[in-house]
């Protein structure tokens, strides 16, 4: 791919996902470097005629109404950055390190917050060298902003702090000496706009987010083929149904079911073998879209704050000879971005729960319609999948702690100054958990659906159970045929009992690489 031209057009979340996890290389646009140019010369301005503005020439915080005096300022801005530096518990993934270089960069290049373009030649160019730097997950508050986060990640651009490195972590000196650089030396407002701002619990929701509609295109596709196993009613999925409540994901699931289980002769109607199904399988367009529209929401609020101007203060200059004002305001308040990473962390947690109820019908032999116990032909002698339910059960428990919103609680900090805060970046690690935990839950449902289904077709004449994966897909719809194939390329019918454990996690990895895509056919 090309090089990502910051500055040019808005970042879409697929752009988050392409540098922080696919390398993509990064550039600033011209019309970039031109913006950057006259925010600074705002701030030039501003020093050279004395006058007193946050973070340029006040202290931060509750010492913001301290001034000093001039010829400090460089000094302050690489105080301002080693003293915030404070973060706890164990680092950042790589990929969000990465998302926080990007978004952090790209809220520089909007224009507003009066960095040389050097500084963002440097974020850029960290990037493009793979120089990551070592990011305690703790210690942010989420306003103002992530300062002790993004204090960590600068520290390694002023020569400071840890980077990662072959065998483990090196001197932020070292780290950039090996990859070329030249390590910052901050002049006037840069250190406060490196660290003033959203990008840790932004890039770390943005990349969540991505996961969470992978996860829930599986769900589906899981939810498909159990409703085949247990040989559901498809009437619940008719257009006419979903199309008298106007919510776009139900409509939007509910076509998907139709799309990926037709033409399956293990589908019935109503009145065939029963008049309607369990909720868990009736109401998938309700339940899964319901998570569409909360995760289409979540993603409009990320794609909206990476695109934001976040630090205090902001500058806006004009006309061409840098004149403009210098404002405090609270763009770092990170309240939007906690609102949707509890949003999301909640929606996807119904995802998990819905999820394990399928499993629970498919193990049990009362709600299963002819299959054996636990989905083993020797109960007893082998527990079968009783257990995989166990794991779905736990998991959805714990989802269930982890969906407690963050957002409500608040602690003040700076000695009252900073009296209200959002705990966005808390709400979207919460939300990361949550979507991981419940890839999980859906491979066990994965799992549970295709040994029902196989067991479904041995019952019904059409091969012996684990004896031919082809012959035993032919009764499935258009859609779940193929994704019932990969689920037994990773994980072959159980005949005797064996650790599922790596099934599990191996298919939780696809759910979470996008492998089970609702669409009929590959992309």
């Amino acid at each position: 791919m090309d090089p990502l031209a910051l500055g040019s057009r808005p970042l879409r979340l697929e752009d988050l996902v392409a540098v922080a996890r696919g390398g993509r290389l990064v550039r600033l646009d011209p019309s970039a470097r031109e913006r950057l140019a006259r925010s600074r010369k705002v701030v030039d301005r501003a020093l050279a005629e004395g006058r007193v503005v946050y973070g340029i020439t006040t202290g931060f915080g509750r010492f913001s109404d301290v001034a000093l005096p001039s010829g400090q300022a460089r000094a302050l801005q690489r105080n301002l950055v080693l003293s915030h530096a404070t973060g706890v518990g164990p680092p950042f993934a790589r990929d969000v390190v990465r998302g926080m270089l990007l978004l952090r960069a790209n809220a520089l290049v909007q224009g507003f917050s009066g960095v040389r373009p050097e500084v963002v030649e440097t974020l850029v160019e960290m990037l493009n060298r793979k120089v990551h730097p070592v990011v305690p997950e703790q210690g942010s508050l989420g306003a103002s902003g992530d300062l002790a986060p993004l204090a960590h990640l600068m520290l390694v651009a002023i020569g400071e702090g840890w980077a990662e490195g072959p065998g483990g972590p090196v001197p932020g000196a070292e780290a950039m000496a090996g990859a070329g650089l030249r390590p910052l030396v901050l002049e006037a407002k840069e250190g406060l706009a490196l660290i003033n701002g959203t990008q840790a619990m932004t890039a770390r929701l943005g990349l969540a987010l991505h996961e969470a509609r992978a996860v829930l295109e599986a769900a589906t596709v899981a939810a498909c083929l159990s409703l085949e196993a247990l040989r559901g009613v498809v009437d619940a999925f008719d257009a006419r149904v979903v199309g008298v409540r106007a919510h776009p994901g139900q409509a939007e699931v509910a076509a998907r079911v139709r799309e990926l289980v037709r033409g399956s002769r293990y589908v019935t109607r109503g009145g065939e073998l029963r008049v309607q199904d369990a909720y868990s399988l009736r109401c998938v367009p309700q339940v899964h879209g319901a998570v569409a529209d909360a995760l289409a929401w979540a993603a409009a609020v990320v794609e909206a704050e990476m695109n934001a101007a976040t630090d205090n203060p902001l500058v806006f200059p004009e006309g061409e000879e840098g004149e403009g004002e210098v404002l405090s305001g609270g763009n770092f308040h990170g309240e939007p971005v906690a609102f949707a990473g509890d949003l999301a962390g909640i929606a996807v947690a119904e995802l998990a729960s819905i999820s394990e109820r399928r499993t629970s019908r498919l193990v049990d032999a009362a709600l299963s319609g002819g299959l054996p116990p636990f989905l083993t032909r020797q109960g007893g002698l082998h527990s079968g999948f009783m257990l995989v339910q166990y794991t779905a059960a736990a998991l959805v428990s714990e989802n269930k702690v982890l969906a407690s919103p963050a957002s409500v609680d608040s602690i003040p900090s700076s000695a009252g100054q900073e009296d209200h805060v959002s705990m966005g970046t808390i709400a979207a690690r919460k939300a990361g958990a949550v979507v991981r935990n419940t890839a999980r839950v859906v491979a066990c449902e994965l799992l549970s659906a295709c040994q029902a289904i196989d067991l479904r077709g041995g019952l019904m004449g059409v091969a012996e159970p684990g004896s031919d994966p082809e012959r035993l897909a032919e009764p499935l719809g258009e859609g779940t045929r193929r994704h019932y194939l990969r689920v037994r390329e990773m994980s072959p019918f159980v005949t005797d009992d064996r650790p599922l454990a790596q099934d599990i996690e191996r298919l939780a990895e696809a759910v979470l690489g996008g492998e089970f895509p609702w669409c009929v056919r590959p992309a």
